[in-house]
């Protein structure tokens, strides 16, 4: 995979890709419009944000590229790749349990807080991570 030159782009299927682990200084693109929805993209070598609407979606520290992110009503799915060991927060459904998996193996059961935060880490030196937090029925 690759980083994100244009930082925000909407793929084909619908999903967007974001993020730049590899730019020295902040880069950010404000009003990304999506379905009548504003993105904000921040990307650097230290953190990764996307916010919509004015509300955080998701943050790395350090900085990561997502590609194909998707939020449904069963959680959430997205590639993601950098060149440290990275902390995710994602901010999602309020206080919903989800079962965390990267690269098909379940990993763990995580809630998130009353807010809809939810944090995690994934090693991401060597090769991208495919991430899915589906909902626990």
């Amino acid at each position: 995979m690759a980083v994100i030159t244009e930082l925000i782009r909407l793929n084909e299927d619908g999903t967007l890709s974001f993020g730049n682990y590899e730019l020295q200084e902040k880069t950010k693109v404000n009003d990304f419009e999506v379905d009548g929805r504003f993105y904000k993209a921040k990307s650097f070598y230290e953190v990764t944000k996307l916010k919509k609407d004015g509300a955080l979606v998701y943050e790395s520290l350090p900085g990561t590229t997502v590609h194909h992110f998707m939020v449904t009503d069963d959680g959430v799915s997205f590639e993601v790749e950098g060149n440290k060991m990275a902390q995710i927060t994602l901010e999602i459904q309020p206080n919903t349990e989800y079962k965390l998996m990267i690269d098909d193996l379940l990993v763990d059961h995580v809630k998130t807080n009353l807010s809809g935060k939810v944090v995690f880490s994934v090693e991401v030196n060597s090769t991208a991570k495919h991430v899915i937090l589906k909902k626990v029925a």
